[in-house]
Order: C-alpha cells, then sequence, then structure tokens
C-alpha cells in the first residue's frame, strides 16, 4: 500500500522499496494550460554543474542513462525512470519540477500527484491542489536527495518567475534558442505499462533491449546544425534552455600591465637607457621605482601584502567576482534549499512554515527575521508542564509559529544543528533545543544516579518525525558509543535515545592530591549497540 506523504514529509527510499530502479511519475493539468514537467540533477551544493543532468523534453536522458524522461503513460502527465545505483557520485540530489508553458499561475491546477512505483507497486504519493499556490508559475515537487542514502522528500514549493527563476536558482543560464524539431522518441522497452491505468512493472535494471534508430543530439546551450537543405525553422518550444555563461567582453581600454620580471632582473627607471615605463590606466597608479614601496591611494593601507602583479590602487577586500555591492553582498545572499530547514550559516536557521502541515514550536525571542504571512503565538505548558519543568531544570518557553513565510531564528551566536528524526528519536537537553518542528513528541526524561547531587539528572526526549534544531557554544563532536565512553554532564548535549546512561560519580575528599583524576566530580559512562552516539561541546555549561 502507498504511502500517503504531505508537503515536507521526508523518508529513506530503503525504508519503501528494496528496489533501486523506480518509476516515477507526475500529474498535473488546468483546462488551457500547459505544463514543463523537468528533473534537474545537482551537486553536492545545489547547483546544475553539469548541463547534462538537466532532463526535459529536449534532453530526455542523463549520459548513463541513471534518468531517463518517458512521456506520458499509466494517467501520469508525465513519466521518468530513475535508476539510482547508476548515478554518478557528482550528483546528489533530483529535483524534480513542474512550470507552466505559457500565460497563466499554479492556483488553477486541479488536484495533481508526483508517485513513485517500484516493482509494479505505488509506494509513495504526494498529492497537491491549486489551492496550496497562488500566482507561482513553478513548483517544486518532490526531491531525491542523498544523505548517507538516497531519501524522498514532498516539496510542494512555488516559484513566481517560472523555469527562468527555476534555472537561476540552480545556477544555470537561460538563453532562448531556435531548435529544429526532434523525432519522437521511442517507447520505453524496460516494462511498460501492461494497461493505461496500471502502474510500470519495473523495479529492477532490464536487459538492454533491441538496438533502436539512434536520436539526435540535443540542443543544449546553442543552436542545433540546420539540416540540408537550408530553411528557416521554427522553434519546437517556447520554453528557455540552459546556454553557458557567457564570457565578459574585454573593454577597450589600456593595455593591462604586464607582469615584473623575474627576481634580479633590472626593471623600469633602473638602468640608463632603457624605455619609460608604460602609462598607468585611468584611475590607477603608476608603479613605484625598483627598491622603493608603492604609496597607498588615499584613504587605503599600503598593499604589504598583496602578491605580485596585484593591480595598486583596487580597495582591498574586494571579491574575486568583481567589485561592486552587488559582489560584495553575493556571499551573504539567502540561501533557498526547497527544505524546510535550511542553515544559512553556522548560527542562522531559516524554517520555511509553507512546506508540511505542522506549525514551529521555537524558543520564545530567537526569532531575528521573518518574511511573508507568519504568526506567533505564546506556547503554554500547561499547570502539570510547567511544575515539571521547574522541578526538573527543563522548563522550554516556547512561541508557537504558523502561517506562509519564511521565519530565521538564532540565539547569541550559537552554532545550530538541524537533526532529523524519521521515527527514532533523540536526548537533548532543554538548554541546547532551539527550535523543532510541532508533530514531534517531546518529554523529559530521568537519569537516575545515587551520586548525583539532587538524585538525578534530567533531559528532554523527542520523538517521531520531523527536526529538532541543537544550538552548541562552537562546533561539536559525534562519538560513537562504546562501553568505554565517558562525558562530562555539563559538556554534552545530546545522545542516542536507545543508549543506556549510567551515572560515574567521582566525588573524592582533596581531590586535587590525587593526579589521576579528571577533575569532574560527576561522569556519564553510555553502552549501546552499534550505530548509538553522543554529541559533546567544546564547552562547560
Amino acid at each position: 500500500m502507498a504511502r500517503e506523504f504531505q508537503r515536507g514529509h521526508k523518508a529513506k527510499i530503503s525504508d519503501l522499496t528494496a528496489g533501486t530502479d523506480l518509476y516515477v511519475g507526475v500529474q498535473i493539468a488546468a483546462p488551457g494550460l500547459t505544463f514543463d514537467i523537468s528533473c534537474f540533477g545537482l551537486d553536492a551544493n545545489e547547483q546544475l554543474s553539469d548541463d547534462r543532468y538537466f532532463i526535459f523534453f529536449n534532453q530526455p536522458k542523463s549520459p548513463e542513462e541513471s534518468i531517463q524522461l518517458l512521456g506520458a503513460q499509466s494517467g501520469d502527465t508525465e513519466s521518468f525512470r530513475v535508476t539510482l545505483d547508476r548515478i554518478p557520485a557528482a550528483i546528489q540530489k533530483l529535483s524534480f519540477t513542474a512550470t507552466l508553458d505559457g500565460a497563466g499561475q499554479m492556483s488553477q491546477i486541479g488536484p495533481g500527484y508526483i508517485r513513485i512505483v517500484a516493482g509494479g507497486e505505488e509506494v509513495v504519493r504526494y498529492a497537491f491542489t491549486g489551492s496550496e499556490f497562488t500566482t507561482e508559475r513553478a513548483v517544486m515537487l518532490g526531491d531525491f536527495y542523498l544523505k548517507d542514502v538516497w531519501r524522498f522528500a514532498a516539496v510542494g514549493q512555488g516559484f513566481d518567475g517560472g523555469l527562468d527563476a527555476l534555472l537561476k536558482n540552480f545556477g544555470g543560464e537561460v538563453a532562448e534558442e531556435e531548435a529544429p524539431p526532434a523525432p519522437a522518441a521511442a517507447a520505453p522497452g524496460f516494462a511498460p505499462p501492461a494497461q493505461a491505468t496500471a502502474p510500470p512493472a519495473f523495479g529492477a535494471p532490464a536487459a538492454p533491449s533491441a538496438p533502436q534508430a539512434p536520436q539526435p543530439a540535443p540542443s543544449f546551450g546553442a543552436p542545433s546544425a540546420p539540416t540540408p537543405p537550408p530553411a528557416p525553422q521554427q522553434p519546437v518550444h517556447t520554453a528557455p534552455t540552459i546556454a553557458a555563461p557567457l564570457a565578459p567582453q574585454a573593454p577597450q581600454a589600456p593595455v593591462a600591465p604586464q607582469a615584473p620580471p623575474p627576481y634580479g632582473q633590472p626593471q623600469f627607471g633602473q638602468v640608463p637607457g632603457q624605455a619609460a615605463p608604460p602609462a598607468a590606466p585611468f584611475g590607477q597608479q603608476a608603479p613605484a621605482p625598483y627598491g622603493q614601496p608603492a604609496s597607498a591611494p588615499y584613504g587605503q593601507q599600503p598593499p604589504g601584502g598583496m602578491p605580485p602583479g596585484a593591480p595598486q590602487g583596487v580597495p582591498q577586500g574586494v571579491p574575486a567576482t568583481g567589485a561592486g555591492l552587488q559582489a560584495a553582498l553575493q556571499p551573504y545572499k539567502e540561501t533557498a534549499t526547497g527544505q524546510r530547514w535550511t542553515p544559512q550559516n553556522q548560527q542562522l536557521m531559516r524554517v520555511d512554515l509553507t512546506m508540511g502541515g505542522a506549525g514551529v514550536l521555537a524558543r520564545q525571542g530567537s526569532m531575528v527575521m521573518y518574511q511573508g504571512k507568519c504568526d506567533f503565538g505564546y506556547k503554554s505548558a500547561g499547570f502539570v508542564g510547567r511544575a515539571v519543568g521547574n522541578a526538573t531544570g527543563q522548563e522550554m518557553q516556547l512561541m508557537r509559529c504558523t502561517g506562509r513565510g519564511q521565519v530565521f531564528l538564532a540565539e547569541e551566536g550559537s552554532h545550530l544543528h538541524p537533526v532529523e528524526l524519521q521515527g527514532d528519536g533523540i536526548c537533548v537537553s532543554a538548554e541546547n533545543v532551539l527550535a523543532f518542528d510541532e508533530s514531534l513528541q517531546y518529554e523529559v526524561r530521568r537519569v537516575e544516579g545515587h551520586g548525583i547531587p539532587g538524585g538525578a539528572l534530567f533531559t528532554m526526549l523527542f520523538q517521531g518525525t520531523g527536526t529538532v534544531v541543537v544550538k552548541t557554544h562552537g562546533t561539536p563532536v559525534v562519538l560513537p558509543v562504546t562501553p568505554t565512553t565517558f562525558a562530562d554532564c555539563n559538556a554534552v548535549v545530546a545522545w542516542s535515545a536507545a543508549s543506556q546512561v549510567i551515572v560515574s560519580s567521582q566525588v573524592r575528599l582533596r581531590r586535587n592530591a590525587y593526579p589521576g583524576h579528571s577533575g569532574e566530580t560527576v561522569n556519564l559512562q553510555f553502552r549501546g549497540a552499534p550505530g548509538n552516539f553522543i554529541v559533546v561541546q567544546p564547552y562547560e555549561v
């Protein structure tokens, strides 16, 4: 039976099916509208670094055929074949998108879905409707992404700019081009559906089919060669395609300064009879005579540590991409990955409330900025919750974030780490929790110990499906649990819920007299099966 996903839900592919040869079907339609359904093969930076992995109507397959565009079948508007174990290591994510070709907006679509079929059986379906969108002209439907293992995420995020906005978001260039009409692709021969309504039955790579007529090379980045007899061709599609970035034209300006001669050779002004040095470009200083330091431009420091041949007079700190305000701010632009939780840097986290049905619970005062229509309300723990929190020290003052927008969270420059739970659990001290999905279950867990002042330690246990954002002082270290794993209870941040925790008390009189003593009165010893872990920060609370 297929699992019904909501927006923001994620799962390991291995939890859905044992197969790696998958059928991906997309159904989207609206009266009078035409859609382009594509797949972007992205690298570790979620950029389209290789144009050959943009699979669309004009490029129906990747070089090794791990991603193939199959066409409409089995009630799907468009379908793909994805063979996960053949995808090259450079491709870390597959993003399936739908864009409008022509006028219209996504709010006009009827009920649609993206589904995964393995071995002839539908294993996942994410359904959506036009009521989830407004004026968007493109939508990211679902992602396959590699995080230790291949996983699937239901995305459902819209873009106002259509395919152009998607291409630019993934680092591609847009160029309008004319291409000759390509012959229709042959029907797939690896396991087509038996009936119009039956899903494909392939679940493993099929034997190679009989050779088919060679397909023309896709016109990707440049117009295809005209076919004889030469005649003007009409474009087969109005959608833009990717073109290689254009090289900036050299300005009609003075010649660049020559490189300095090797060490020990005479320079301009050293030996009589040599030609005068060339004039410096407008706005730049002339090179200083040999053996004399160059004077710094007005208001700037001398270029003492600059590499040889660097142009004088250019402000220090100018990015390699060029000068100007836009170039200076480029490294700090907002990072949009299409995921619900996205780290902007080590100390700032963005959560997209439009993804996933549940709200977000965050520590009060942690919101630093938001955009869109977001609502913030006080989250009461109730009388019992407040009493337990006060007694255990695990009280969290929370606010509830809902709406359709993006909220940016941070607190006192702490390092933030999103931890995704998929039915498992993690123990985290309330002091180290910044925010988490409201869909998660959480409660106070007691760690017994006779040597601890007060008789016990307490922590928060989070379980379910969702993400919890853990904050640390500095970069933490994650260690596997072994019978000899000990940690200071004031430095440990979190541990796997299945770990067994034993208190190791080292209370002694005149402990400084014992040279082998660690100086800590209470340590925690962790035990558990392989796969359990602890997280320790380089800081003691």
